[in-house]
């Protein structure tokens, strides 16, 4: 399988994340909520790092690999702690758009920091989410 069928995959479950979490945040502190969600994806991602026989591998993880993973970690809470708030306050058709402004952000970001190539397609693409995102929530 190649990486687009993943990050399709990982879109419709991020979907699924949105709608699921709105409802579930309905009657729960949303950082409440957000702590049980971290708990299960613990204990799904500990699960298949086993299940898959890679957890060995950490004994040879670079320095580096786990100051941004541990980066990583620390942004993607942060994010969801501010998601599932935004998602209690807010409904889930605006706030999924919004939150998606982080695919143009993170093609801006990937050109200035990881000097990936400025292509026409990534700035088009860029702007015509970041168009949609305004159309939805005007």
């Amino acid at each position: 399988m190649n990486w687009k069928l993943f990050a399709i995959l990982s879109a419709v479950f991020a979907s699924l994340t949105a709608l699921f979490a709105k409802i579930g945040v309905r009657e729960i502190n949303s950082n409440l909520a957000t702590a049980i969600r971290v708990t299960v994806i613990l204990v799904f991602a500990w699960g298949i790092a086993f299940g898959t026989g890679v957890v060995g591998e950490i004994r040879t993880t670079s320095t580096k690999t786990w100051v941004f993973l541990v980066l990583s970690g620390i942004a993607t809470g942060l994010s969801w702690l501010f998601y599932f708030r935004a998602l209690q306050l807010g409904e889930a058709s605006k706030v999924a758009p919004l939150d998606k402004l982080s695919v143009p952000l993170t093609i801006i970001l990937s050109f200035l920091i990881l000097g990936e190539a400025v292509t026409w397609q990534g700035i088009v693409g860029g702007l015509l989410i970041t168009a949609g995102v305004l159309v939805l929530l005007i």
